[in-house]
């Protein structure tokens, strides 16, 4: 979020638990989630944590979700869990798009192909790229819409370069 420097520990808070919080619904742009992140900073990852396990425990019990408004709840009244496991962040419904794709990749292309061409998946501003070692990049949507071979001849380091494409967004196909 724009009010933490890039190398708080907020920000890198965020960073890890951003993904997992989105992938349940939680809606970053919310103006009064902004503002009550804004001004938290005590048990940041405390409220986090038990955001994401009490919206788990809604889950598995089949109860209404309210993700927003939840964390907004949790950081507001300074949450803590017992039940947090760092496993969580590894559960398939909480990875983010763009970590699903990577593994998916191992399946497609196999370990070495993926990490021949795949330098890094990153995230700008709630996008996430795949960065090749081609040095071309492209949003995990547009790689999820072209399908696996698209992808692969693009970031071949055969293919042909092309410096004005810059990297790719979703509304190209």
């Amino acid at each position: 979020m724009w009010f933490w420097s890039a190398d708080s520990v907020e920000q890198e808070l965020f960073d890890l638990y951003a993904p997992a919080l989105r992938s349940l619904g939680v809606n970053f742009n919310d103006e009064q989630l902004q503002d009550t992140l804004e001004a938290s900073s005590y048990c940041l990852e405390d409220a986090f944590r038990s955001a994401i396990v009490y919206m788990l425990w809604l889950e598995e019990n089949l109860k209404p979700i309210y993700p927003t408004a939840i964390l907004i709840e949790a950081l507001a009244n300074q949450w803590r869990t017992k039940y947090w496991k760092p496993e969580y962040l590894e559960l398939e419904q909480l990875l983010s798009r763009g970590k699903r794709w990577w593994k998916a990749a191992v399946d497609m292309w196999g370990y070495d192909e993926r990490n021949q061409l795949v330098a890094d998946i990153f995230d700008d501003h709630g996008q996430e790229f795949i960065k090749f070692r081609n040095g071309k990049e492209i949003l995990v949507d547009t790689a999820y819409k072209w399908g696996w071979q698209r992808v692969a001849d693009y970031a071949s380091p055969f293919s042909e370069s092309n410096s004005s494409l810059g990297s790719i967004n979703a509304g190209e196909s």
